[in-house]
């Protein structure tokens, strides 16, 4: 099974008997604004236009727990999570499509979430709304109640203890920016730098200038000219835990599976005690 769809793909599946679920998740990161614009609003967005059928899912409230020592946007409490997983329609038995406005990140971070807690069917729309060239539908979808579980599987997920062990023993990337990385600049979180040990990948150049996915075998070569290799474990970290699950997903197109640092530099960096390493170099 793919992990990614084309909106063609997409048009042909909701037409058909057995529809998929269809989420919309759309979502910015929100920096403070010195000029005092109002922060993005994504349920608006959704009113005002979105693929007919597609719920809204709030990536704040229902994919990510409060902020705090774990991070920016931390696991959410699964049985919240799966409840609003069911007020969405997600049962599991029925397909899942994710979209997002087209960067990609809060699309595979629902992706990846409901993959982790064992959904077996979830695809994420290659290249966002901007890659859909039907008609759009404005209001507020209300699906039937779905019947998804979450069961999540501890092999797909790190925390701070693994994701330190893994840039040692395996290959660890980080997605962030390269300066960010480089810790020349840091724009959210309490220093800049990196894991020591982790490789600089930006999720960015794992797609096109449209926003879609470069071809699975010119993501295989990326990973493997960053260190990628059939015989060690991959995991992969970012600020929050959102631009790394659009890695994890591009890993995924090239058939590589790979696990998430949830908590990722967030919570790294929140704990003065942790090493900081700088520059181009991972060590």
């Amino acid at each position: 099974m793919t992990v990614i769809i084309t909106a063609p793909e997409l048009a042909e599946a909701l037409a058909g008997e057995a529809p998929p679920v269809l989420l919309d998740v759309r979502w910015q990161l929100s920096l403070a604004k010195a000029a005092g614009a109002p922060p993005f609003d994504g349920r608006a967005e959704h009113a005002a236009g979105h693929i007919p059928g597609a719920v809204f899912v709030d990536l704040d409230r229902e994919l990510a727990g409060a902020p705090g020592g774990h991070g920016r946007h931390p696991l959410p409490d699964l049985a919240e999570f799966g409840a609003a997983m069911r007020r969405a329609g997600v049962s599991a038995s029925r397909p899942v499509v994710v979209y997002d406005g087209g960067q990609g990140w809060a699309a595979a971070r629902a992706w990846w979430m409901l993959c982790w807690t064992g959904h077996p069917d979830v695809r994420v729309l290659d290249g966002g709304l901007p890659s859909w060239t039907g008609e759009l539908a404005t209001g507020v979808s209300v699906p039937d109640a779905g019947d998804f579980v979450p069961a999540p599987d501890a092999a797909g997920l790190l925390d701070a203890d693994g994701a330190a062990e893994l840039a040692r023993t395996g290959v660890l990337l980080d997605a962030r920016a390269g300066e960010r990385y480089r810790g020349e600049v840091e724009p959210v979180d309490r220093v800049g730098g990196h894991i020591p040990g982790a490789v600089s990948a930006p999720t960015t150049e794992n797609v096109g200038p449209d926003g879609r996915f470069l071809p699975a075998i010119e993501l295989k070569d990326r990973f493997k000219a960053l260190g990628v290799s059939s015989d060690a474990p991959v995991g992969v970290y970012c600020g929050s835990g959102v631009s790394g699950a659009h890695e994890v997903l591009a890993l995924a197109v090239a058939g590589i599976p790979a696990a998430l640092y949830v908590g990722s530099w967030s919570e790294w960096s929140a704990d003065p005690s942790r090493p900081v390493a700088v520059g181009a170099d991972p060590q």
